[in-house]
């Protein structure tokens, strides 16, 4: 195996890592403005390792990949993620998150992970699980 063809499944160890813990903070009733402060953070980081793991095996396919955006564009194009649009979406509202401090936002974010981005990165963790074993 190619040092390559091994980063995406490093970097795949640490993504389910902050993925289990964006979805066990999803499960929280009523959180606590503390809790949806943890759920923002754990969503910006199982968002930006999902990029970098999408990044990192993409360019262990031999395709050259430069920045968020590029990874989730290429991944679309060669049907390694769905759902494209709402993908760079994701994109936007975590780059978003890093810059907001009003509960209103954050109360919109957190249903938006909850609706749309969650589903998106389980997608991701359970196909490339599936990658990861064969």
């Amino acid at each position: 195996m190619t040092n390559k063809s091994t980063r995406w499944q490093q970097r795949f160890e640490n993504f389910e890592k902050a993925y289990k813990l964006l979805e066990r903070t999803l499960q929280i009733k009523n959180p606590s403005e503390a809790e949806k402060g943890g759920l923002i953070q754990f969503y910006e980081v199982a968002f930006e390792l999902a990029w970098k793991m999408l990044k990192d095996y993409l360019e262990a396919e031999g395709l050259n990949v430069q920045g968020p955006r590029d990874a989730i564009k290429t991944a679309y194009q060669y049907e390694f993620i769905s759902n494209g649009h709402e993908w760079i979406d994701a994109l936007d509202d975590r780059n978003l998150t890093v810059h907001i401090y009003d509960e209103e936002t954050t109360d919109a974010i957190i249903a938006k992970i909850s609706s749309t981005y969650f589903p998106l990165i389980q997608n991701l963790y359970l196909s490339f699980n599936e990658k990861r074993q064969t």
